[in-house]
């Protein structure tokens, strides 16, 4: 599996951006997107199941940031809005499942966001 995530550039406080993270080769089970700001560790950001009912959130990004997916493009999506300049970081993409009976984690490249004014 690789992932190719895209949609990163800079914006101003308040305004929106959405992130894609596709993957080539199988069906990943959990799709998710971290992110590391300047000199931080990287963090969870949020993350969504094969089916898409499950969604989990950085409690901060709660009502702001909503991850979807769709499997028939294996892509997932960060819908940011009202975006701050605490939201300034790298995003990666993350992707993890089961083949063969063993498990696999892939990272993406990262995609860099900038909030400034």
């Amino acid at each position: 599996v690789q992932l190719q995530a895209s949609g990163g550039g800079l914006v101003r406080p308040g305004d929106s951006l959405k992130l894609s993270c596709a993957a080539s080769g199988r069906t990943p089970s959990t799709m998710a997107w971290f992110r590391q700001a300047p000199g931080k560790e990287r963090e969870f950001v949020a993350a969504i199941n094969l089916s898409g009912v499950r969604k989990d959130y950085l409690d901060s990004v709660k009502g702001r940031f909503t991850i979807s997916r769709a499997n028939a493009k294996n892509t997932v999506y960060l819908q940011m809005n009202s975006l701050k300049p605490e939201d300034t970081a790298v995003y990666y993409c993350y992707a993890d499942g089961i083949y063969r009976d063993l498990p696999y984690i892939y990272w993406g490249q990262g995609t860099e966001v900038t909030v400034s004014s």
